[in-house]
């Protein structure tokens, strides 16, 4: 053991420092304007008193900014910093004994207990006096006279304890402190920021070739201008496209994933590469990329941001193929190995072999990729498959582009284990694809929630929340007609602070399998060309746009981990709140999660923290149905048909009394 230095003087302990991912391997998740809590154990041996600070300090700064650190109680402080520029934090802990304040303590209990304290003013005295060293100004010449009056045999005692113990010293020490034996944590703990839309967004899935006017043709970037105001009308900020480069033709896929294509079939968007180019192209049928970036402009007048997907995989087409051979695996057969789930086979896609020699190489160009997209204005990636590739790639690449342009997103599009996809978040993925399509029941939504926004993974992984997408249409979806699709709109978009859904399939409530116990659509967009009559008469356009606007109006639904579950006495019915962090916005949703009956229950909900007190009253306002309820106390009835709506979403309205004894809600 080396005892150099003050080794031996460090009398404070620092331990379990939360947020901490991993012992500090990997960062923290914020966005610019949150606040960052930070907890720890911080104890000494015997009883004196303690100092603590939260330190912090951007990237480019050299010196630490300091936050106090208040005592919770069984040695457990803690302190909090507020993140305001879109750049990477650090942050540490540092504590020391205050012999100054534990000084004050003691005399304060041998003044009461009526003892002699004439050494203990001494005492103090050196203490200010070696607090006066370490000021400036006229506060180190006061702590210098302060001193002097304490040892001063002249003054009387009374008069010398009532000076030693004045609150104005004890804040000019506190200014001044000995830090000489100060512990700081051995390691600096990384926030990451991020722009608000990885906080709060609301996402739609297109296809560009099922955008054109006319059935039968094929969609354009033009058509797609001309659906804008369709999206953009029902409350999404985000458009999410899939991949917009050129297909192949070797292997091409015909409809419902038939392996026979017929001549007219567009093929996968995800067997990437043909004659026309590869991932640094576009579709030519769609258009050219500067009519991509006119698509992006026309996007952004309507409040909508252009998301692209990003997906490293070829056709046996794709330039690479000839051009960088030894980035992909071959076979004994010398035929390239294709990718396959099985008894699943993608014989038009090829995988990249990111165990080849050459894979410097294949890391430079993917990035180059991201970065080519990014210089025609995209900041959003949806990455396809990201858990078919390795860690260690995303980490890099992510943090390459993070570091020039820190205001991208890239969403993980990863249904897989539970580690691998948190892996993949801590590696720096901003958004995360969830298990939310497959969680129906009170029991499954209340535990996944809980694990997601009340555990150490909300630090780093932000939900991402889909009831469906051109790969998934749940059994729950194809079972339970249009009151399904608008029960699990509600979940998603009030559960989740960012949500998204692949239309127009669902709010057309397009539920046919391709086949029984499959959830592959029947006709997927993903390999032929559909003609959507968005207006048809049972659409939840409007459903969905009421939704998304109350989204827009209330904070509470713009964060995760606000969320409360509430308890109602009966399963089919789930009740939870999300509020504002001074209470000023409330939200109560209750959802009947069975899509052919009514059901009915009493709601309890934890008036606490709501900020209630019992049999207060209050109002409830049904912002779906437009209705007004007076509640009373704690437990209240409620009831929903779902071939009426399965859900209310309710602002609670607290009672305000005026000067004139008038009442009115708020």
């Amino acid at each position: 053991m080396d005892l150099a230095d003050d080794y031996g003087r460090k009398r404070v302990i620092i331990k379990n420092v939360k947020p901490e991912i991993d012992s500090g391997k990997f960062p923290i998740k914020r966005v610019v304007g949150e606040k960052v809590v930070v907890e720890a154990d911080i104890f000494t041996d015997g009883h004196d008193a303690l100092s603590c600070l939260l330190l912090y300090r951007k990237n480019d700064q050299r010196n630490w900014m300091q936050a106090a650190m208040t005592f919770l109680g069984n040695d457990r402080w803690r302190g909090e910093f507020t993140v305001t520029q879109l750049t990477t934090y650090w942050y540490s802990v540092q504590a020391w004994v205050n012999n100054f304040k534990s000084w004050s303590h003691g005399l304060s209990k041998k003044v009461e207990a009526g003892q002699d304290v004439a050494v203990d003013l001494l005492i103090g005295a050196d203490l200010m006096e070696e607090g006066s060293k370490r000021g400036s100004g006229s506060e180190a010449n006061k702590l210098k006279q302060a001193a002097a009056l304490l040892r001063s045999n002249s003054e009387p005692i009374e008069d010398r304890i009532e000076l030693a113990l004045d609150a104005e010293y004890a804040e000019m020490m506190a200014s001044y402190p000995d830090k000489d034996s100060a512990t700081t944590y051995e390691k600096e703990l990384q926030v990451v920021l991020d722009r608000e839309k990885a906080r709060f967004s609301t996402w739609y899935e297109m296809f560009p070739r099922s955008c054109a006017a006319e059935p039968g043709q094929h969609g354009t970037f033009k058509d797609c201008e001309a659906r804008l105001p369709y999206v953009a009308d029902m409350g999404f900020d985000v458009l999410y496209l899939p991949p917009i480069h050129p297909i192949g033709q070797t292997h091409r896929k015909g409809k419902n994933n038939n392996p026979a294509a017929g001549s007219d079939d567009p093929g996968s968007p995800w067997a990437i590469g043909s004659e026309h180019g590869g991932h640094k192209d576009t579709h030519p049928e769609l258009g050219t990329l500067k009519e991509f970036r006119q698509l992006m402009t026309a996007a952004q007048k309507y409040g909508l941001e252009i998301a692209v997907d990003i997906a490293f995989q070829c056709s046996p087409d794709h330039p690479y193929v000839k051009e960088y051979p030894r980035w992909f695996r071959w076979r004994p057969d010398d035929t390239v190995q294709y990718a396959e789930n099985p008894p699943k086979k993608y014989e038009d896609i090829y995988p990249f072999d990111f165990e080849t020699e050459r894979w410097q190489e294949l890391w430079a160009e993917l990035k180059d990729v991201l970065f080519f997209w990014i210089d025609q204005g995209v900041r959003i990636f949806r990455v396809d498959n990201p858990h078919t590739k390795p860690f260690r790639f995303w980490a890099w690449v992510i943090a390459e582009v993070k570091r020039k342009y820190p205001e991208v997103i890239f969403l993980a599009e990863a249904f897989t284990r539970p580690k691998v996809m948190y892996e993949l978040a801590k590696m720096g993925f901003t958004q995360s694809y969830t298990y939310f399509a497959w969680r129906n029941t009170k029991w499954e939504l209340t535990q996944y929630f809980t694990e997601l926004y009340q555990s150490d993974v909300r630090e780093y992984f932000r939900a991402n929340l889909w009831p469906n997408t051109p790969d998934i249409l749940t059994e729950y979806l194809q079972m339970g007609g249009r009151p399904a699709f608008m029960a699990r709109l509600v979940l998603a978009a009030t559960l989740g602070a960012n949500y998204g859904i692949y239309g127009p399939a669902f709010e057309l409530c397009e539920n046919r399998p391709r086949e029984f116990g499959s959830e592959e659509y029947l006709d997927s967009e993903k390999y032929q060309i559909r003609h959507w009559e968005l207006n048809r008469p049972y659409s939840l356009k409007d459903f969905i746009a009421r939704v998304n606007n109350i989204r827009r109006q209330h904070p509470a639904l713009q964060s995760d981990w606000n969320l409360c579950f509430h308890q109602v006495d009966n399963e089919k019915l789930i009740a939870y709140s999300k509020n504002t962090e001074d209470l000023s916005d409330i939200i109560i949703v209750v959802v009947n999660l069975d899509p052919h009956h009514r059901h009915s229950g009493w709601l309890e909900l934890d008036l606490e923290a709501l900020g209630l007190l019992p049999q207060q009253s209050y109002q409830m306002h049904d912002l779906l149905g437009d209705a007004h309820f007076l509640w009373y106390g704690s437990k209240n009835y409620v009831e929903l048909d779902p071939q009426v709506v399965p859900a209310h979403i309710f602002r609670l309205r607290r009672r305000v009394r005026t000067e004139r004894d008038f009442d009115y809600f708020m």
